[in-house]
């Protein structure tokens, strides 16, 4: 981010990779974003049920890594969303 850039944060809906386990668990593995971009997911450290604070609304919050940096994923009624940066110069 540059200085004099100011940041907002949208909800946005992706596409999800999961790993279902037999006990009913589910591990993300990959996002995928409409607009043709794919995250591998490292790893997951956390899962519970929290509020998305910067875009509004609760789901279950995933505390996901991916390429080193620590992200949030949110899956609420089998729809999965980040809270994407929005950078206005």
């Amino acid at each position: 981010m540059n200085a004099g850039e100011k940041v907002t944060y949208a909800r946005t809906f992706v596409n999800v990779v999961v790993e279902h386990q037999s006990d009913g668990r589910k591990t993300p593995k990959q996002i995928r974003f409409d607009d043709g971009r794919r995250f591998d997911i490292d790893k997951v450290t956390e899962r519970r049920r929290a509020a998305a604070t910067k875009v509004g609304g609760t789901g279950i919050r995933y505390t996901i890594w991916i390429r080193g940096k620590e992200r949030k994923l949110f899956e609420n009624d089998d729809r999965w969303f980040v809270e994407e940066i929005i950078l206005h110069g």
